[in-house]
């Protein structure tokens, strides 16, 4: 989308994405944390019932369990925390700035 700066009308205007790349970094650090908890009790679990594999295909398994739900939750909440974030750009921060003069401005301002 173009949108010109409303000081000097200068098309050499940048997008900061603060609110997206902050929202993403949180998501992605809760999301990773919800999901290896709950890979972990997964895995306590699974290890309860699965003594038929052995001390080692238990111990492996909640390993695996826990990156498996850690990398999963953290997709999940980096995408989450990015698209909130994304919205407090365009609607409340000063998403844009011009290289010209230095103004930074929203879309609806």
């Amino acid at each position: 989308m173009y949108t010109p700066c409303p000081c000097c009308n200068s098309g050499r205007v940048i997008t900061k994405n603060i609110g997206r790349t902050t929202g993403g970094v949180i998501g992605s650090v809760g999301g990773a944390a919800s999901g290896a908890a709950g890979a972990l009790s997964g895995a306590e679990i699974g290890g309860a019932l699965g003594v038929v594999g052995g001390p080692v295909g238990i111990a492996l398994g909640g390993i695996a369990g826990a990156i498996l739900g850690g990398l999963f939750g953290g997709a999940a909440g980096g995408l989450a925390g990015a698209t909130i974030g994304e919205q407090l750009d365009e609607r409340v921060l000063n998403n844009y700035e011009c290289l010209e003069c230095g103004h930074t401005y929203s879309v609806n301002s």
